[in-house]
């Protein structure tokens, strides 16, 4: 009878050691290409998997310097022995340094994964852990210099967002490498970059779920990059094209954000402040034949504009065109308010900004 117990004691012992040691391996972690944690079967003592379940393990744990000592001297051993763990261990290693707070050290194992092991899975997740440094970086992180964040670091977030596209063409990362490279450039007020890229992330992506945001804010873009009457124009005949085409494309956001047609009939107006500013300059340097030109084509490209009228209230008082004959021989008092003899209610006004165009038609004709 005593001898039955003592084997019953130690057949349970055994099963409860089989069980201790089942539910060990079950405990294993690895870090899965989206950045989770999952199980895995326990390595065997002593072998390189086992080294890297133990660095996955202390990462896990939020021991990133275990992870750190465990990895370095197996990395050092192994650098020149082509194991095929290599690639994966300086994977964990640069996951160590993140975790410490050092994602700029981290960086130099993650350019090293990705020069080095094209070929294997964790390149891509090397590419996405740069790509998430660069993020932090052009929203604002700075460098740790001897432990304290001082030193700016959106230069390296930029080139790194550019790294991405470049090592990942056409794929979900580099999606979202390009547009948070674009918004970058419009938070820093990098106009002409932010208009660019923008215009490069919807040719790239055209499905995006990114597309009207890209859409409107190359719009916010080109008219910034506007600088004044005294300027080149051609951002706001630009954003003008813009408008329409988000306005056709995205009707409902168009009107939500402002960007309808009384928004073109300011970038037009605009425009056409930039000839009256032209025509200015030439009468200063007292080049008539200049300035008449270039209000001649004011009164053809804006002729909706209020400078239009600027104009052909000007070119009429020096004769270089003729009035309308109603306007020559109706005296001041029979024009009702802002209308010209004989225009009817609803009808464009001749000689006023809707009236232009067929006035410059004549202009044209006149010597």
């Amino acid at each position: 009878m005593h001898r039955r117990v003592t084997t019953c004691i130690g057949m349970s012992a055994a099963l409860f050691l089989a069980c201790c040691a089942a539910h060990a391996q079950s405990t294993e972690l690895r870090l899965d290409p989206s950045g989770t944690w999952e199980q895995t079967d326990a390595p065997i003592p002593g072998t390189p998997e086992a080294v890297l379940a133990e660095a996955r393990r202390a990462l896990a744990n939020d021991r990133p310097g275990a992870a750190k000592l465990a990895l370095d001297p197996w990395i050092k051993a192994n650098e020149r022995t082509g194991s095929p763990l290599l690639a994966e261990a300086i994977l964990l290693r640069g996951d160590a340094h993140t975790a410490l707070g050092d994602e700029y050290e981290a960086l130099y194992d993650y350019e090293r994964v990705i020069r080095e092991f094209p070929s294997t899975e964790s390149y891509t997740v090397a590419v996405e852990r740069e790509l998430n440094i660069g993020v932090k970086y052009v929203n604002g992180m700075k460098r740790r210099f001897f432990g304290f964040r001082v030193l700016d670091a959106e230069d390296v977030g930029e080139e790194l967002l550019i790294r991405v596209q470049e090592r990942l063409p056409g794929s979900r990362v580099a999606e979202r490498a390009g547009i948070e490279l674009a918004d970058y450039y419009f938070r820093a007020r990098k106009l002409e970059l932010a208009s660019d890229a923008y215009d490069l992330f919807v040719q790239l992506y055209p499905r995006s779920q990114y597309v009207p945001k890209a859409m409107e804010r190359r719009i916010y873009a080109t008219i910034a990059a506007y600088k004044g009457p005294k300027y080149d124009p051609a951002p706001l005949l630009d954003a003008q094209v813009l408008v329409r085409r988000f306005t056709a494309f995205y009707p409902a956001q168009a009107r939500q954000a402002g960007l309808d047609d009384a928004l073109v009939a300011r970038l037009d107006d605009s425009a056409a402040q930039e000839l009256i500013e032209s025509a200015r300059w030439y009468l200063s340097r007292n080049d008539e034949v200049s300035a008449r030109y270039v209000l001649k084509r004011l009164l053809r490209q804006h002729p909706r504009s209020g400078a239009a009228q600027q104009a052909y209230t000007f070119m009429v008082e020096k004769g270089w065109i003729e009035p309308p004959r109603e306007d020559r021989d109706a005296p001041a008092s029979d024009a009702p308010s802002g209308r010209t003899p004989g225009a009817r209610a609803g009808e464009p006004v001749r000689g006023t900004p809707l009236g232009a165009g067929a006035t410059a038609a004549r202009a044209e004709a006149e010597p």
